[in-house]
């Protein structure tokens, strides 16, 4: 019955986000019906002429569908990145820019446009993609010097992050010009303004590939949530796993970062309102996370460039305004209760509801029942 009402779920999520695409495809200046767009994608994998213009079909095809699709492989990949490291760092504020891997994108982002770094044979996406990579090899470095626990990682991504965050200023205030400039500052808090099918494969690919290792280790991930001694102890190779989950999380949002730019507060929010419907299992949280990641971006994509059209938001900053008074809503709902509060509170100055003995570990009975 439970895998019966899992698949019903799998299956309602998929034709949810599937009628999301369809439908952002029609959103814009140009009026085109979803049977329109549907009538586009068919032709175009095989089906029959779609008998709209070159014009129309192109508006389809070139800009709106890929775009909606970057927008659902970047929310799922966000979402699921930020799973993984909730629970494998055991910090509910860990999402995927806590590596600095987002801080490392946006310094080769920069490097490229503004001081041509690579000669020409770098693109944008490309220098983000090696810049990523560079400031994650620092977190590792720098974790594994200062003793490789899970809380010396997060700090390591911080000092990492503002780092290249700093390296990144300069390079913009003593070079860029007021064009550069803008450009630079609106790439970084995200946009997908410039998809192409060429930024949606490679995004895709890297998704279904990280998202495979992630269910692969979704036990794993679970005895994570209890500690590292605890998943020592349950038969975890704790050092390989955490390495592997890091480098292919840090991995696919180089990746997703590079193509899209800094998308904040997907990673952070989702997994916990998912964690709510879903409870703690990762086999069922990571496939929820995709799902619920993928419609989320598209919706707030389609907001991000139609609420002040012509102009368009950076999509970071609609993901931002939403996710901020969502996450304190999270937070309200997990604060202790006032009566936790006094039980432990009692348990702290030696009393509980159980009495003083039973708080103190003096039990009047051994724990068979016999008397001490």
């Amino acid at each position: 019955m439970r895998a019966a009402r899992g698949a019903a779920a799998a299956a309602l999520g998929i034709a949810v986000l599937a009628l999301s695409v369809a439908v952002a495809a029609t959103v814009g200046p140009a009026g085109i019906t979803v049977s329109e767009a549907a009538a586009v994608a068919w032709s175009r994998i095989g089906g029959p002429p779609s008998g709209l213009t070159p014009i129309r079909e192109g508006i389809v095809w070139d800009l709106r569908l890929p775009r909606a699709l970057l927008a659902a492989v970047c929310g799922a990949g966000l979402a699921v990145c930020g799973a993984v490291l909730q629970s494998l760092l055991r910090n509910p504020l860990a999402d995927p820019f806590v590596l600095g891997v987002s801080s490392g994108a946006s310094t080769g982002a920069v490097l490229v446009v503004v001081l041509g770094a690579g000669g020409g044979l770098l693109t944008l996406s490309g220098g983000a993609f090696a810049g990523a990579c560079v400031s994650f090899a620092a977190v590792l470095l720098l974790s594994r010097l200062s003793g490789g626990t899970t809380a010396k990682v997060v700090l390591s991504g911080v000092a990492v992050m503002q780092l290249f965050s700093a390296l990144t200023s300069v390079i913009v205030f003593s070079s860029a010009d007021a064009e550069q400039t803008r450009g630079v500052l609106f790439w970084l808090l995200g946009s997908l303004g410039g998809a192409r099918w060429g930024d949606v494969w490679p995004s895709a690919l890297a998704l279904v590939a990280v998202v495979a290792v992630a269910v692969s280790r979704a036990r794993e991930l679970d005895a994570f949530a209890f500690g590292e001694d605890a998943a020592a102890a349950l038969g975890v190779a704790v050092g390989r796993a955490r390495l592997v989950l890091l480098t292919a999380t840090a991995l696919l949002t180089a990746c997703l970062v590079s193509a899209a730019g800094a998308i904040g507060f997907v990673g952070l929010v989702l997994p916990h309102a998912v964690r709510a419907l879903t409870g703690p299992g990762h086999v069922r949280v990571l496939p929820a996370s995709a799902l619920a990641g993928a419609v989320f971006l598209v919706w707030v994509d389609t907001l991000a460039r139609t609420a002040f059209a012509p102009q368009e938001l950076p999509v970071g900053v609609v993901t931002s305004l939403i996710g901020v008074p969502a996450f304190m809503f999270i937070l309200y709902r997990g604060r202790p209760r006032a009566q936790e509060r006094r039980v432990g509170l009692g348990t702290r100055v030696g009393r509980s509801p159980a009495g003083p003995d039973r708080a103190l570990g003096r039990s009047r009975h051994t724990p068979m029942g016999g008397a001490r």
